[in-house]
C-alpha cells in the first residue's frame, strides 16, 4: 500500500474510534450548536478554560469526525419562497442502502433520518413551488426501495 494510501486509512481509522466527551466538550459543543461563529476566545470565557484549550479541543472533535463543520441556521421565514415538507418512508426489506443512497442524489432532500415506529425514515424537502414539490414525490414514490409515504406540509414555525 502506497504511503498516501496509508495515511488516508489511518484518517478513516481515527474517524471511526469513539472519542470520550467530557463536561468541557459537551458545553462547547452547546455553546457552538448557539452560534458557530463565536471566537475561539469568547469561547474560552465562557467556559473558563483558555483559548488554546478550546482551539485544541475544536481540532480534536474535528479529527474525530464528530464534528464535521459549522453552519448557519435561518429564520423560518428567512426562506419563505420555499415549500418546506416532511416526508416519512416505508422501505422494503433490506432497502435502506438503495434508498439512501437515491434520496441523497434528490437535491430537494435537505436531510435524511432514521427513525422507529410504522416509518423508516423521515426526510426533510425544500421546493420551489407546490409544483417542484408534487414532481419530487413523484420521483421519491418512483424509488423502488420505497413502498409507502405520507408527506406533511410545513406551514409556520411555532415559537
Amino acid at each position: 500500500m502506497s504511503s498516501l494510501a496509508t495515511k488516508r486509512q489511518e484518517r478513516l481509522t481515527d474517524r471511526q474510534k469513539p472519542i470520550a466527551l467530557d463536561a468541557t466538550d459537551r458545553q462547547l459543543i452547546e455553546a457552538l450548536r448557539e452560534n458557530a461563529r463565536l471566537p475561539t476566545a469568547t469561547l474560552a470565557k465562557i467556559l473558563g478554560v483558555s483559548r488554546g484549550t478550546v482551539q485544541n479541543r475544536i481540532d480534536r472533535l474535528q479529527q474525530a469526525g464528530l464534528l464535521l463543520g459549522f453552519t448557519i441556521r435561518l429564520r423560518g421565514d428567512a426562506e419563505a419562497g420555499l415549500i418546506r415538507a416532511v416526508t416519512a418512508l416505508e422501505l422494503r426489506a433490506g432497502e435502506a442502502k438503495a434508498a439512501v443512497a437515491a434520496l441523497k442524489r434528490t437535491p430537494e432532500v435537505s436531510r435524511i433520518y432514521s427513525t422507529n415506529g410504522r416509518w423508516d425514515l423521515v426526510v426533510e424537502l425544500r421546493a420551489a413551488d407546490l409544483a417542484e414539490l408534487d414532481r419530487v414525490l413523484t420521483e421519491i414514490r418512483a424509488i423502488r426501495a420505497i413502498s409507502h409515504s405520507e408527506t406533511n406540509i410545513l406551514l409556520a414555525e411555532l415559537k
